[in-house]
């Protein structure tokens, strides 16, 4: 017969199986009559057969002795002297003893059919127990036998569970088997005769021991029970009425049981696994020695307790009712807080409690049975920490903070458990157990203040979901994983302890849970396998440490070879949503060369998706002893220190051919033989295990470290200014100092540099002005590194040189410009007047320099806001082949290049044209034939065989000829090509200035090559179609659209495949929060993740939000908060700009008030055009009480059609009354709030201003349609008067402060003034419509009378040169210009006043630039009899509406302009006759 092995110190070259392994140690007590075993750990069936109780087998219960009587003191005997266990180990059991009653068939033949409930002893009941378990362990029928008595066996489960209920002690060893056979009878429900009595224990009854708060709590969250538990309540009552006693049903045995039993474990837990001074008896000096040790028998326990509520929570039948019996007692939290938790050897413990945990949380509805959706679970949470925040708010003071915080900022553990220490002990107990009632107040942990924490935290935190925890398991196993006897036991695993594992149990909680476990199963069989290979091949190399210090390996191994280098050569970024990279790829280095044949070719099939696996060999220095390798585990003997998992992605030969390519790459007849003996394997790691390893993200190469900021400083100040935290140290790229340092610069950003680019949360504010009176402390200042550099000479012709910016960022546009070159997302804040349009245009310029790989996309709210960017874009040093404008919008760029597709298309032939031109004109210089220019192909050839061979060959002679300095000159190659440029290439003088412009030349040539490569495929493209789509696809690097275009032609970019890696979003803060995701999804994923690296939302959310038309959708549904609006509320970093550029600062005080810090940039507070006043005008701003006209203000013709005509008229006078002092009309724009208003102010303009050849304002829009735009001066109509307004609006009191009729300075009659600021000289107020309008009629009836004087007056009588010109300037134009019909200007009063303020009619204003333009100069006043008189004559022209009315008054100004140009006519005639008299 063969032998049964024990377990052994295991030996992993040779595993043995062992069905049932025994103890190394035979008992030294063991009875006289017993056979010793053949070996120390091995029984034999010879053993067996001559063991003491094989024959009182034989004598009792065995075949022959059938008959023999039952004997209650045998069975006592047995159990006490061969069954029972003492001390404090792991055993429970004498495992061979029972192992002897089993195959003798003890319980069948004896104790079964002996059993009666009433009279068995206990010892009889327990040694069934064992009998039982053993079987469950030989995983043979335990339940088989038991089939022939159904009654009797019920009642053997209930003397069972009464044996708790009797005096007798249970030692730890009788409460793990008691415990042991629960489990078993929970794991066979599928056996009716175990499911009809084990499954009252777990019905709704047990809920009789739930606390009151509890109770309550569960029937509210599940109503459907409430009926049920009411009919259990009355049929409770009615028994108690028949039986005429009270029966408490919480004290019912299967309603008490397993809180009791719970109870017990916890008892356990918390005094019995550490041992201390009192729990030996009267042994005194024991007791001082074991106290603080771990019992061994109570870990046992334990973790055996812990699979017992596992096993019970992960299946529906037992999970439904007990779950809120575990939550109330609270057993996961004590579990953590418990010291066994954190103990060395509570390891297995502390796995068991987070698989409880996980069980416990699980995804499921425990009495429906159906699986609960990540959303199902966060609307949950979500709802569950509502109310939690409501009655924190209503009920706890000191957390009114914490319950007015934004959920997503507090639900984590830590931020949680920080706002609860604000909380006294007894407060935080009335909060769990009285308020929240989450546990009771009879609790004897309840006076814990770690533990309510606990347990608040853990019942109100957020959970990671299943599917992000299974996603980040790493894919292939490690070192502590293999060897965790607890996760992959040894082959020899006996069955009596417990395991870290789920269980293929009778049933599953949901579709996951299956999965899950068959998973987590399947990966611990493959690990199991790869950790007997590991530990078969590691011992064969033979691993040492040399007299260095490293690791050399003097054997060698079949499966394993050594490293000669390991190198990371890549780490993608995260995906959206997650943390750990989307890809890791290193490069391994490893040399076959003292291999076999046989075995390098093994080695040479490595092919892709083969698993690898790393190992990182650390062995010992000494040799470890005999008693030093026996207790250690194998990673320690075998010096291993680290495993990782990881798949081929591709192999190359020494000479770096790729080897083993099944993906067509390599053609079947070009393949050669691997060359060398050096290998190099591209390997991916497992990104997931690579995140664990990883703490901080410190080799990302998508994060840009040294940034080429080009252009975007003016000069070596601008430098030192843009970063006042930093001592700044320029260097040479040679790395010596510069002390004369000019742009261009490369900056190498810090960690710190890159995470404080004035990014703030929306609720708190940088505090600058607390920097600006520190002291500046130069030593403490951390240095960064600038490195200037001469940047390549484009090329000798003025078209080469590339445009420059201007614009002196201040330090917060350069942090935006930094944050939004990073990738990720950047939010900027844009202030009116801050410059936002230039700081998005700049990143996108240095962007598209640092990585011309990439692809941006542009959208933007409007055409308008659309077309300023894009024009300012094509002012920088981005070549126009590279831009491309989508929409409708594009006809109004202001240029006279097209930038639509097809536009652009067109573009590509004809500079194609010109370039194939250029390359005939380079052959014919090379002597060559001109035919090189044809195609684009060609032309390529000609690159490589002529013109870059001719490039080589004189860089290799002016290697040996740098001291001659005009080598160059003389042999440069390409001379005759560049004879025409506009200054001599080389002077003769200096190599090195020749040899840099000889550089400059081969710019030249390559941009034209390259353009023509890029040519090539609108070349081979015939269709309109075809080229317009690989423009917008593949040639594009900046694509601007609109919002709404990129939303009507979605569909059309996914079938293109259209891609871009970066997003700008202007006017952010104006669009719809829908039309701002929809351009991110214009492009399909790659490989199931997003290809966007970078997102720029740039806007301003204290401006026009997104335009909703329906108010019911705007106010209730707040359909007009835009994602970036919510993004700031949500308190999401972002920078915001600080220094306004645009209006008066005081102007800039209507508007300031709602941002952090705006300030004025330096020139609006120092050049004098700011600190004058506006001609004409008191004030440079006033919000103007406009009465009722003719008895009507506002008025709506239809509904949301507002008008009001008195404003009309009143803003159309002032603009007349600007006009006739000399303000530009481009200068002037009119802006209202309503579209009916402005279509009324256009009908004024109209009738007003045409008869009199008066040109309207530069814009007459509403305020929406003007956003992102300015002017110099503007006049606002805000049309409602029946309603009030802002009145508590900072803005609103600063204007009330002003006079609300108009002041005007009528002294002031040209545009210029020297006035000061702040000082209103004589001020005329206008009192209503009519006193401006009779103002306005006088000064046109003025101007007409001088211009009927002019005109009429003799040429002898002509006034001096002022006059003539005036003279001139005021003859009717005939295209109607205004500008020259009413008045002339001087260049010197241009150039020195040339600016002037805004004049604001009933609202702030905050645009402000000087007035420029050709104005004239008026010279009356109106006094009173001229007011009076112009009142009766202009009467019937003042705001007539009818139709009637107006043509006549066009008609009568036709007929005066008619006779104005008749008399034009024969001035000239006279005059050309008086030049020829005079020339005779």
């Amino acid at each position: 017969m063969p032998k049964v092995y024990g377990t052994g110190v295991f030996e992993f070259r040779h595993p043995r199986a062992a069905e049932y392994p025994l103890p190394a140690d035979v008992p030294a007590a063991a009875a006289p009559d017993k056979v010793p075993t053949s070996t120390g750990a091995s029984i034999t069936l010879l053993d067996i057969q001559r063991d003491r109780l094989t024959r009182v087998a034989a004598e009792n219960w065995g075949v022959p002795a059938a008959a023999a009587a039952f004997d209650s003191g045998l069975v006592r005997e047995i159990y006490a002297t061969e069954l029972r266990v003492e001390g404090r180990g792991r055993k429970t059991v004498p495992l061979h003893r029972v192992m002897i009653l089993e195959v003798s068939q003890y319980l069948e033949n004896y104790l079964w059919p002996n059993f009666e409930p009433d009279c068995a002893s206990f010892e009889h009941v327990m040694s069934m127990i064992l009998m039982v378990n053993e079987k469950f362990r030989e995983n043979v029928a335990a339940w088989t036998c038991f089939h022939g008595r159904k009654d009797a066996f019920k009642g053997f489960l209930w003397r069972v569970l009464k044996l708790k209920e009797e005096d007798r002690d249970f030692n730890m060893a009788e409460k793990t088997n008691y415990l042991l056979f629960m489990i078993n009878a929970f794991q066979s429900l599928e056996d009716e005769l175990v499911r009809e009595t084990i499954l009252q224990l777990v019905s709704l009854k047990m809920w009789h021991t739930l606390s009151f708060g509890r109770l309550q709590m569960e029937l509210y969250l599940n109503p459907e029970l409430i009926k049920k538990w009411t009919k259990i309540k009355r049929k409770e009552i009615k028994e108690a009425k028949k039986t005429g006693q009270i029966c408490d049903a919480s004290e019912m045995l299967e309603n008490k049981f397993l809180r009791n039993l719970i109870e017990e474990f916890l008892e356990i837990l918390d005094s019995k696994v550490i041992l201390s001074s009192q729990d030996s008896g009267d042994e005194s000096a024991l007791n001082e020695s074991l106290s603080g040790q771990v019992d061994d028998s109570c870990v046992l326990y334990c973790e055996r307790f812990m699979e017992f509520l596992i096993d019970m929570l992960s299946q529906l039948p037992t999970r439904r009712f007990l779950r809120p019996l575990v939550a109330d007692v609270a057993v996961v939290a004590k579990c953590h807080l418990s010291a066994l938790y954190t103990h060395e050897k509570g390891r297995l413990f502390a796995q068991l409690v987070d698989l409880l945990q996980f069980y416990e949380g699980f995804e499921i509805n425990d009495h429906s049975g159906t699986q609960l959706s990540d959303d199902d679970v966060l609307q949950a949470h979500y709802s569950r920490f509502q109310a939690f925040q409501m009655l924190a708010f209503k009920q706890v003071p000191k957390l009114r903070d914490f319950a007015l915080c934004n959920i997503g900022s507090i639900h984590k553990r830590a931020d949680l458990a920080k706002k609860l220490l604000v909380l006294s002990d007894v407060e935080l107990q009335d909060l769990v157990c009285n308020k929240l009632k989450l546990i009771s107040e009879k609790d004897p942990c309840s006076g814990r203040r770690d533990f309510l924490i606990e347990v608040l935290v853990a019942f109100f935190e957020k959970r990671q979901s299943q599917k992000d925890a299974v996603n980040a398991l790493p894919l292939y196993p490690n070192e502590q994983i293999m060897w965790d006897e607890s996760l992959v036991p040894s082959i020899n695993y006996s069955g009596e302890g417990c395991l870290a594992l789920p269980k293929l149990n009778l049933q599953f909680l949901t579709l996951h849970d299956y999965l899950l476990r068959n998973f987590n199963l399947f990966r611990l069989e493959s690990t199991y396998e790869i950790r007997e290979d590991i530990q078969e091949a590691v011992p064969h190399l033979h691993a040492y440490i040399n007299n260095e210090g490293d690791t050399t390996f003097r054997g060698w191994s079949r499966m394993a070879v050594p490293i000669k280098e390991f190198k990371i050569a890549e780490v993608k970024q995260p995906n959206i949503g997650e943390v750990k990279p989307s890809a890791v790829t290193a490069n391994v280095t490893f040399s076959i060369s003292s291999y076999k044949p046989q075995i390098k070719s093994e080695w040479d099939a490595l092919k892709e998706h083969d698993v690898l696996f790393l190992l990182s060999i650390r062995p010992s220095f000494e040799p470890l002893s005999p008693e030093e390798a026996a207790k250690s585990t194998v990673p320690e003997r075998l010096g291993l220190q680290y495993v990782r998992g990881c798949e081929v992605i591709e192999i190359r030969d020494e000479e770096g051919s790729l080897m083993n390519d099944f993906t067509g790459r390599i053609k079947r007849e070009e393949w050669k033989p691997p060359k060398g003996e050096i290998r190099t394997v591209k390997i991916a790691l497992d990104t997931a295990q690579y995140h664990i390893d990883v703490t901080e993200w410190i080799n990302m190469p998508d994060l840009l470290e040294t940034l080429d900021f080009k252009d975007t400083f003016v000069d070596a100040d601008h430098v030192v200014q843009s970063f006042p935290d930093y001592q700044v140290t320029f260097i040479n790229s040679d790395g010596t100092e510069n002390l004369k340092p000019s742009p261009p610069f490369k900056i190498k950003l810090s960690k710190k540099m890159r995470e404080s680019t004035h990014a703030l949360p929306g609720n708190i504010n940088s505090d600058l002005t607390a920097k600006n009176n520190m002291v500046d402390d130069i030593s403490q200042k951390e240095k960064i590194i600038v490195e200037t550099y001469i940047p390549a000479d484009p090329g000798p012709y003025p078209q080469d040189k590339p445009k420059q910016n201007s614009v002196r960022f201040t330090p917060t546009q350069v942090g935006a410009i930094i944050s939004g070159i990073q990738p990720g997302l950047t939010m900027v804040v844009g202030p009116p007047g801050t410059g936002k349009t230039d700081t998005a245009v700049q990143i996108l310029n240095v962007l598209y320099h640092n990585c011309p790989s990439q692809r941006t996309l542009i959208i933007t709210h409007s055409n308008q806001a659309l077309n300023d960017l894009f024009e300012k874009i094509m002012q920088r040093d981005v070549p126009a082949r590279y831009l491309l404008r989508l929409g409708q919008g594009e006809q109004e760029l202001a240029t006279d290049l097209d930038f639509s597709r097809q536009g652009r298309v067109n573009s590509m032939l004809v500079r194609r044209l010109e370039l194939l031109g250029e390359v005939a004109k380079m052959a014919r210089s090379l002597h060559l034939p001109e035919d090189v220019g044809y195609t684009c192909e060609t032309a390529a050839y000609f690159w490589l065989l002529h013109v870059y061979a001719r490039w080589e060959q004189f860089l290799a002679a002016c290697v040996q000829n740098q001291e001659k300095p005009s080598f160059v000159k003389d042999r440069f190659p390409f001379s005759e090509f560049f004879s025409d440029t506009p200054q001599p290439i080389f002077t003769g003088e200096s190599f090195e200035k020749d040899m840099h412009a000889a550089k400059g030349c081969f710019k030249h040539l390559s941009t034209i090559f390259q353009e023509l490569e890029e040519c090539r495929a609108f070349e081979l493209l015939k269709s309109t179609a075809e080229r317009a789509n690989y423009l917008m696809t593949k040639q594009a690097k900046i694509v601007a659209m609109t919002c709404t275009h990129a939303a009507l032609k979605r569909r059309d970019f996914l079938q293109l495949g259209f891609k871009y890696d970066n997003l700008l979003m202007e006017e952010s803060a104006q669009i719809l929060e829908i039309e701002t995701f929809i351009p991110m999804l214009l492009q399909r994923q790659e490989d199931g993740y997003a290809r966007l690296k970078r997102c720029i939302l740039i806007g301003d959310h204290h401006q026009l939000p997104p335009v909703v038309k329906n108010m019911a959708f705007q106010k209730y549904s707040h359909m007009d908060q835009s994602l970036f609006t919510r993004f700031v509320r949500l308190g999401i970093p972002y920078i915001e700009l600080n220094a306004q550029g645009r209006a008066r600062p005081t102007i800039a005080e209507l508007y300031n008030w709602r941002y952090r810090e705006l300030g004025d940039l330096p020139y609006v507070r120092e050049e004098a055009i700011f600190h004058k006043a506006n001609s004409g005008f008191s004030y440079e701003y006033q919000l103007v009480d406009v009465p009722d006209f003719r008895g009507r203000g506002e008025s709506a013709p239809s509904p949301w059609f507002y008008q009001n005509e008195g404003e009309a008229e009143f803003i159309v006078s002032v603009y007349i009354y600007m006009r006739l002092i000399g303000y530009p009309a481009n200068k002037i724009s009119i802006l209202t709030t309503y579209n009916g208003q402005k279509l009324l102010i256009r009908d004024v303009i109209s009738r007003r201003c045409k008869p009199w050849n008066i040109e309207p304002p530069s814009k007459v829009t509403t305020v929406d349609k003007f956003q992102g735009q300015q002017n110099d001066f503007i006049l606002l109509s805000l049309v409602r008067t029946r309603f009030v307004g802002h009145l508590r609006d900072p803005t609103f009191r600063l204007l009330l402060q002003r006079p609300d009729k108009l002041g005007l300075n009528l002294d002031e009659c040209t545009p210029f003034t020297e006035r000061p600021l702040g000082e209103t000289g004589n001020i005329h107020y206008i009192t209503g419509i009519e006193d401006i309008g009779h103002l306005v009629n006088f000064r046109l009836e003025h101007l007409r009378q001088m211009q009927y004087m002019q005109y009429y007056a003799p040429h002898a009588n002509v006034p001096p040169t002022a006059v003539s010109e005036n003279n001139a300037d005021a003859t009717p134009p005939e295209n109607g210009n205004a500008g020259n019909d009413l008045h002339g200007a001087k260049e010197g009063m241009v150039e020195e006043n040339g600016k002037a303020s805004d004049e604001v009619i009933r609202n702030e204003e905050e645009d402000t630039i000087g007035a420029k333009g050709d104005l004239m100069q008026e010279e009356n006043k109106m006094d009173d009899r001229n007011a009076e008189a112009c009142d009766i004559a202009m009467e019937d022209k003042i705001v007539d509406r009818d139709v009637e009315a107006k043509e006549e008054g066009n008609a009568e100004a036709n007929d005066k302009i008619e006779e104005n140009v008749e008399a034009k006519d024969e001035t000239e005639e006279n005059a050309k006759a008086k030049a020829k008299m005079e020339e005779e």
